[in-house]
């Protein structure tokens, strides 16, 4: 069932004590968005856990209550589990291991939403700015806790403010929230910090790259050899995506046999429509799924399907 705003503050004021979750694999906005709508909620009175089945990047340690994600280990009991910036499918054990009705609130496109409450708004650069929204529907002040997580998750979702989906709106969030002591230039170096051992595997990782459809799209490829390797990827893809002529980027991993991760960028086709047709989803410039093949056949059928969409999109 689709929401209007109104009703998923509805749903949130009317719970005392909630779970919050996001998918794994989490990026800013997942953890923003957890993290910021616990502030709010808190401030409210009300008794909010978050739990995040993966590991959470060592960039984000700036947030405040980044120490009170949990990993699900065992059954928990709550009046509602709030699913932020995903799908439920894309939860891990958080699903299962709490039987709360469930409110959904996301901003990709590609949530369909059967079978559940949902609020999506797929206007917005980020969920954090959904919870923007919420924060205000539901008359709680910003502190400087909430402010720090959501513009986290909007400035990461939206480049730093410089891809297309930054809007006015989006400027306008982020502003509001400076005043509330958010420090752009310390969530930004954070973002941007890197170990020495992710920069020297950035070098192995541009040895895989490979171009292709005329040179309007280009890969790289870690085996599960070079995934092992490799502790982190972020910001993998935007090594590439940047190249002159290139449309699409790809980051294909290997996490484990047989079961691959693609990751695309896009500045014109709708990566979007490609990760849906293997179940996953996204944005219409940024999206993913797992291929769940070996790696050569996954590399293969990746390739195909860009080539494929890009090729239609051409033709139309």
């Amino acid at each position: 069932m689709n929401l209007i705003l109104t009703e998923a503050a509805e749903a949130l004021r009317n719970a005392q004590k909630l779970v919050l979750t996001a998918h794994e694999n989490p990026d800013g906005d997942a953890i923003g968005s957890t993290l910021g709508l616990m502030h709010v909620l808190r401030d409210m009175g009300k008794e909010v856990r978050v739990f995040i089945d993966d590991d959470i990047p060592s960039n984000f340690s700036i947030l405040p209550g980044v120490d009170q994600i949990e990993r699900p280990t065992e059954k928990m009991t709550a009046d509602l589990l709030v699913v932020l910036d995903t799908a439920p499918d894309r939860i891990g054990r958080t699903g299962e291991l709490t039987d709360a009705p469930i409110l959904n609130i996301d901003h990709h496109i590609s949530n369909d939403g059967e079978g559940r409450r949902l609020y999506l708004d797929a206007a917005r650069a980020a969920t954090c700015e959904i919870v923007y929204e919420l924060a205000k529907e539901l008359r709680v002040p910003f502190t400087k806790e909430s402010a720090m997580c959501i513009y986290t998750g909007i400035a990461t979702d939206c480049g730093f403010f410089s891809f297309a989906n930054t809007k006015p709106f989006t400027m306008r969030a982020a502003a509001e929230l400076m005043e509330y002591g958010v420090e752009p230039n310390i969530i930004s170096e954070a973002m941007e910090q890197k170990t020495y051992t992710v920069v020297k595997a950035m070098s192995k990782a541009l040895d895989t790259m490979e171009i292709f459809h005329g040179g309007q799209a280009v890969g790289l490829f870690l085996d599960e050899g070079l995934s092992a390797e490799i502790e982190s990827t972020e910001g993998f893809i935007d090594m590439v995506r940047v190249i002159e002529g290139v449309d699409v980027a790809l980051l294909l991993k290997c996490k484990e046999k047989d079961v691959c991760r693609a990751s695309m960028r896009s500045k014109g086709t709708d990566v979007s429509k490609i990760a849906t047709s293997f179940g996953g989803g996204g944005h219409i410039r940024a999206a993913g799924c797992t291929l769940n093949m070996p790696f050569a056949q996954a590399k293969a059928t990746i390739i195909d399907a860009i080539n494929r969409a890009m090729d239609g999109e051409q033709q139309g």
